[in-house]
């Protein structure tokens, strides 16, 4: 049959990425107390095109990535993508997966337990080297943790109570050596004036209440605690954000960082 996508172009346009986008698939990632956590992910995969070549072939993306969908864990998936530009006889290879993952939680107090989601994704990118791709590679994996600060100002400046709300801190860190994304989410929680939780009894929420009242944080705050802890963690480089819905301000709150070894 006619290949058309393997016909030449005239236009002499090279295009940095060509693939596919938003693909919905099943996924099994590392769990740390279970092995492995089945869930579903939204792919998008790129290699470049030369100028050359009119256009790639859409379905290779799609067999690939089906061959490592039951382990797309990190190390596979540099892997993955090394494949996917062999296949295509591509110079680059591009590829993006975000993903829920589910951590389960007991309360404080009571050690009732819920699921708790955080999002995830992996974003990566191979480059043809005669001697070893992976070499020229670079991987990073992001990890957005839900969580509440308190107001230090609030607190100091009121006669009684301070005010308090939800956000979110999301790092984005290098790939160099395997870690545990239960162990990130920890210690991200950690540097909040409290961690969320699915499921509080009345005196879970005691708890809570008081421990955050005990630790207040600016979003200032939560963006240095967590890259201290992420130095401790010896990544090599980081992306910190912290972001919160302020209940008594018509804005959100924001901060970041970042770190170059």
């Amino acid at each position: 049959m006619i290949d058309i996508q393997n016909s030449f172009d005239t236009r002499e346009v090279p295009l940095q990425k060509v693939g596919v986008k938003n693909v919905r698939y099943p996924v099994q990632v590392l769990d740390k107390n279970k092995k492995t956590q089945s869930t579903t992910a939204g792919v998008n995969l790129f290699v470049n095109l030369p100028h050359n070549f009119k256009g790639t072939h859409m379905s290779r993306f799609i067999e690939v990535f089906h061959k490592y969908h039951k382990d797309i864990s990190m190390n596979s998936f540099l892997e993955m993508l090394e494949e996917i530009r062999s296949k295509l006889d591509a110079e680059r290879a591009f590829g993006r997966i975000t993903f829920p993952y589910f951590i389960e939680k007991k309360a404080p107090v009571s050690q009732s337990a819920g699921m708790m989601e955080y999002t995830c994704s992996y974003e990566g990118e191979v480059s043809q080297n005669n001697d070893d791709a992976v070499r020229n590679a670079r991987f990073f994996i992001s990890i957005k943790v839900p969580v509440a600060t308190l107001c230090p100002c609030s607190k100091a400046i009121s006669d009684y109570g301070a005010h308090n709300q939800r956000g979110f801190v999301k790092v984005k860190v290098l790939y160099t050596n395997f870690f545990w994304i239960e162990d990130v989410i920890e210690m991200i929680e950690n540097c909040a004036s409290t961690p969320l939780y699915s499921v509080l009894k009345r005196k879970d929420e005691k708890f809570v209440t008081e421990h955050a009242y005990d630790n207040p944080r600016f979003v200032e705050d939560a963006v240095r605690e967590v890259y201290l802890g992420l130095k401790k963690m010896n990544f090599k480089w980081f992306t910190v954000e912290a972001e919160t819905e302020e209940s008594i301000h018509y804005h959100n709150a924001y901060a970041c960082a970042e770190y170059s070894e």
